[in-house]
């Protein structure tokens, strides 16, 4: 079970922090240069040109869900070394050291404004969200547990795509996520999928793809493959956007496009709609 503490219900940062040598970060778009305290404050975006820095799986949970009201499953499972990939053991151990984490990947219960949902949020800050057995694993138990408790799944996705150290193991995570979307839709459950920045690979196209409502973090970077790779292979120059979040949207590819400060509201309602209740918290 995590704690934090909250301000307000309304999408903005929830919790604070004391910092006794105020650290300081540049914005690598406009180069403005903000403290971790005012960073914290904007959700992790840029005041000034409305860039998103990366932000951590617990962030992300923390900033939708009510206070200590998340319960973390499955925090044991982690991938090992299947295909005996040269250095793969050492660079899963410098992720875990480096993000506090087991995988690329939180699962759990907690509520939104009341309701009791299953939610999961990549993080790609471990091996860059990639997708390996274990990702694949804790999403599909996840979605298992919905089934069990009745309940809505949201996932936030951020991913790079499968992992490559574990070959057609990670490959096969596509369909077995995709498979538990499918039993997810045969139970009559809410599914929520949450596109954030990036998006890309197999994990666009499997289980953050199959939802019933799509939801793009605004300036996300989504699709299979990257745009410098398409314009290197085509040698054709792609128009303005393309593979963004508004570009999505535009071209019928996500339901909506929001910021992040706005996506604990957002959900409330959506929740709220599903429920069949009146707009506001429970």
């Amino acid at each position: 079970m995590f704690k934090k503490s909250y301000i307000d219900i309304s999408g903005a940062k929830k919790k604070q922090a004391k910092f006794e040598n105020e650290v300081t970060f540049s914005c690598p778009k406009c180069l403005t240069r903000i403290t971790a305290t005012e960073k914290m404050q904007n959700n992790d975006f840029c005041p000034k040109c409305s860039y998103y820095y990366v932000t951590s799986a617990w962030d992300r949970i923390h900033d939708v869900c009510d206070e200590n009201s998340f319960e973390e499953w499955n925090a044991h499972i982690k991938s090992l070394n299947p295909l005996n990939f040269p250095n793969y053991e050492k660079k899963m151990i410098k992720a875990r050291e480096e993000t506090g984490l087991t995988e690329a990947i939180v699962t759990g219960r907690g509520s939104i404004g009341g309701y009791d949902v299953v939610l999961g949020a990549m993080d790609s800050r471990f091996m860059m969200g990639s997708m390996g057995s274990a990702v694949g694993e804790k999403i599909s138990r996840a979605m298992e547990k919905a089934i069990q408790y009745s309940l809505p799944c949201i996932m936030f996705s951020s991913s790079g795509g499968a992992r490559m150290q574990e070959g057609m193991l990670s490959l096969m995570q596509m369909a077995k996520t995709s498979a538990s979307v499918g039993r997810l839709r045969e139970a009559g459950l809410l599914y929520i999928s949450i596109l954030t920045h990036p998006t890309t690979g197999g994990v666009t196209a499997s289980f953050a793809s199959l939802a019933d409502v799509i939801i793009a973090e605004s300036g996300a970077l989504v699709g299979f493959t990257g745009p410098r790779v398409i314009e290197q292979t085509t040698g054709h120059v792609l128009p303005p956007g393309f593979q963004r979040s508004e570009y999505l949207l535009k071209h019928g590819m996500v339901d909506l496009v929001q910021p992040r400060a706005e996506m604990r509201s957002l959900l409330i309602r959506l929740l709220n709609i599903h429920q069949g209740e009146n707009y506001g918290e429970k």
